[in-house]
């Protein structure tokens, strides 16, 4: 499934690239001259995917984290967005 998802992610972000699952359970992507490997973290780490990008790699707590590591490297103009909630101030 991290694979359909990955590939349907080239395919909304309008990049061309490639997504193959791997035998060990890694997804392998190829993109723009940049390789990813996304593959499942360690029990023992508190992480749940660990992202490999041109030979560095780190950690990533949900899917959501995957993404943004995947779409920060493939598109470097992509300006990542975080939910902010706000609540007024009220007067004490």
């Amino acid at each position: 499934m991290l694979g359909e998802l990955l590939a349907q992610s080239l395919i909304a972000w309008r990049l061309d690239g490639t997504v193959r699952n791997s035998s060990d359970g890694s997804v392998l992507l190829a993109c723009k001259g940049t390789d990813i490997r996304v593959q499942p973290a360690a029990p023992d780490l508190p992480f749940r995917w660990m992202v490999t990008i041109n030979d560095r790699t780190r950690g990533a707590i949900s899917l959501i984290a995957v993404l943004r590591a995947v779409r920060t490297a493939l598109d470097p103009d992509y300006a990542a967005n975080r939910a902010r909630i706000a609540f007024p101030r009220v007067p004490s």
